[in-house]
């Protein structure tokens, strides 16, 4: 049975180690396994936070060559295209994942060797490098990642699992410090790259998102193309005529792991009303910590774990944050945008 948010409080001690706290709360049976998928992520993520540190040293910044874009995948990066390989290279590594699904690849890569193994298989999906158009300015980027049992070891239409499925995620905050944000199911815990040991310690315990909040994150710039809905929604609650009498303020950086790890800590809403997030590797491993921080994940009229994938890169609006603010935006009806002119940036 799948822990609630919450369960092993009394085992989140502060300056304890990732593995350490792992150790005493995920479930008995996989405790092996997980604690080998997640020290190679651990790995990958401090590899990815050596490697933004010196990109304009190394010359890392700036599109790929032949960076190809498509309706699915944007632009690759440099940066974007070396930590893709720095994450398979960690996971395949483990021995434990028989499939990987990532935003830099066009279709879900089998690891054979995962699957002759005897013992439990995982499917892997992730964002290697999340808000990669904000690197050359130096702006907070981040890692997604989640983890699915595998059920049909190898096959790529095993990466269509809905986040309802999903058993264990984190995302890399990679700014004034780096930072590791993870659920296994008992809640969500942060932990800080200690650059003095090179291990993450427990700064940031049992996690639990307000149930609302004063802050809202999205590109306003956009407003005149937004649905009624939205419009309405956003005018009340900048004037304090929502269901909270506060006004809310505006926090945007367009980067969605930094917005949305602001808004795990201090509540509101992180959102994206247009098709543009990506369902399996971006909007599922998010959802789910902020499911487990006690608050929502929607995109606009439903949950967002219920939502079957049909693709492996389908694209849908977001809206996470606080319980309260999210039933409220939701209320308002018509928040989706689906009228999507098109922008250059």
């Amino acid at each position: 049975m799948q822990a609630q948010p919450g369960e092993g409080v009394l085992q989140a001690r502060k300056g304890s180690t990732l593995a350490a706290l792992l150790a005493q709360q995920a479930p008995t049976e996989r405790v092996e396994d997980l604690l080998i998928v997640f020290a190679a992520l651990q790995t990958a993520v401090k590899k990815i936070a050596h490697l933004l540190s010196r990109a304009g040293i190394e010359d890392l910044f700036g599109e790929a060559e032949a960076a190809a874009g498509s309706a699915d995948r944007d632009k690759a990066k440099k940066l974007d295209i070396v930590a893709n390989e720095v994450m398979k290279i960690a996971l395949e590594g483990t021995g434990r994942v028989s499939l990987m699904a990532s935003e830099e690849d066009d279709d879900p890569v089998t690891v054979q060797s995962a699957c002759q193994r005897s013992g439990n298989s995982y499917v892997a999906v992730f964002d290697p490098l999340d808000g990669s158009r904000n690197i050359d300015a130096s702006i907070p980027t981040g890692t997604i990642f989640g983890l699915y049992n595998s059920d049909k070891c190898g096959d790529p239409s095993d990466a269509l699992q809905p986040g309802n499925k999903v058993i264990a995620a984190a995302f890399a905050l990679y700014s004034s410090a780096t930072m590791l944000v993870v659920s296994w199911g008992s809640g969500v815990h942060g932990f800080t790259l200690d650059t003095t040991l090179g291990d993450f310690v427990l700064t940031h315990p049992n996690i639990k998102i307000p149930h609302r909040g004063q802050i809202y994150s999205v590109n306003d710039a956009r407003y005149f193309d937004w649905p009624e809905g939205l419009r309405r929604y956003i005018d009340d609650i900048r004037q304090g005529k929502g269901q909270n009498p506060k006004q809310y303020s505006a926090r945007y950086i367009c980067s969605l792991v930094a917005d949305f790890h602001r808004t795990l800590l201090y509540g509101g809403v992180a959102m994206n009303p247009r098709s543009h997030l990506r369902l399996i590797y971006e909007a599922n491993p998010l959802g789910f910590l902020a499911e487990q921080a006690g608050g929502m994940a929607s995109d606009g009229k439903r949950r967002i774990l219920d939502i079957q994938p049909e693709k492996l890169h389908q694209r849908l609006p977001l809206f996470l944050g606080s319980p309260d603010d999210i039933m409220e935006l939701e209320s308002y009806g018509d928040v989706q945008q689906i009228h999507n002119p098109g922008y250059t940036v």
